[in-house]
């Protein structure tokens, strides 16, 4: 076998169990695991549901867990959020109502619960917040 060939098949083999082991790392956002963060004002003054569907330890969506309590707080009675975890029975169940392809996956509906947005993997705030004022959330 050439070098080159045992050279691919060991990053290979490299690349799949680092994928692996980062995905057993343990949440510290125990809290969030199939829970969701939702707004106590009016459901006629909600003008965007972010839904969030990923899973506890994955590590992209635990990135996401300070971004969706930061937006949460600070647009508080105008945006509902939700976080739906993927690897729980109830969670399995909402990804495949939202056709999920990827985790994290981020879910935009409109005040009539029309899906508007979609992004797939980790959504930076700045962006996430652009997209909440394309529903007139200020």
């Amino acid at each position: 076998m050439k070098l080159r060939s045992k050279l691919f098949i060991v990053t290979s083999a490299l690349m799949v169990a680092f994928t692996f082991s980062s995905l057993s790392v343990d949440c510290s956002y125990a809290d969030t695991q199939n829970t969701s963060s939702k707004s106590t004002a009016k459901s006629d003054t909600i003008l965007v549901t972010f839904v969030e569907i990923g899973a506890a330890k994955c590590i992209p969506c635990k990135a996401m867990q300070p971004i969706m309590k930061a937006v949460a707080e600070e647009y508080k009675g105008q945006i509902n959020v939700v976080f739906h975890d993927v690897w729980t029975p109830q969670g399995k169940a909402d990804g495949m109502k939202y056709n999920i392809r990827m985790i994290p996956t981020q879910v935009f509906l409109d005040k009539n619960g029309k899906e508007y947005f979609r992004h797939e993997g980790y959504f930076p705030k700045d962006d996430l917040v652009k997209v909440l004022k394309m529903q007139g959330v200020k």
